[in-house]
């Protein structure tokens, strides 16, 4: 069963309250920026009409689809088991994600042991805000 965890939802209300990336509690983010800092991403993953799986899975329409439902990518357990507890990819659960991976499925499965194949992180909120706005520019 999928778990929000108390310190993840006081870390989240704090970002949310306190956060540059954030406005009237959205995202604030700017695409163009996003595509530059999504570079950083571009080792492991593709996004575009056609993109294919590198590392990591194509990210394009990401933002609203079910997590670890990319067909054809081998997603690790702790994603997998998020995704079959209901894991959508809303902005604000990739915002929490791309801070930390691992500590974000940790969290959000109440797993200690859970684990993320994804290990590279966006320790700056606004960046992450950035991605998620390119990201969803994305979405048709």
């Amino acid at each position: 069963m999928l778990k929000t965890s108390t310190h993840l939802a006081a870390m989240m209300t704090f970002a949310l309250a306190t956060g540059s990336a954030f406005a009237d509690g959205h995202l604030n983010g700017d695409p163009t920026n996003g595509e530059k800092v999504f570079k950083k991403c571009a080792a492991c993953h593709a996004v575009g009409e056609g993109a294919k799986s590198k590392v990591g899975p194509p990210l394009t329409d990401v933002v609203g689809r079910k997590a670890a439902s990319f067909e054809g990518y081998k997603y690790g357990k702790s994603i997998l088991a998020a995704s079959e507890a209901g894991l959508v990819w809303t902005e604000d659960e990739i915002f929490a994600y791309l801070a930390h991976p691992r500590n974000y499925l940790r969290a959000k499965l109440q797993d200690k042991k859970a684990k993320s194949k994804m290990a590279f992180r966006l320790k700056k909120e606004q960046d992450r805000a950035d991605v998620i706005a390119y990201l969803k520019s994305l979405n048709p």
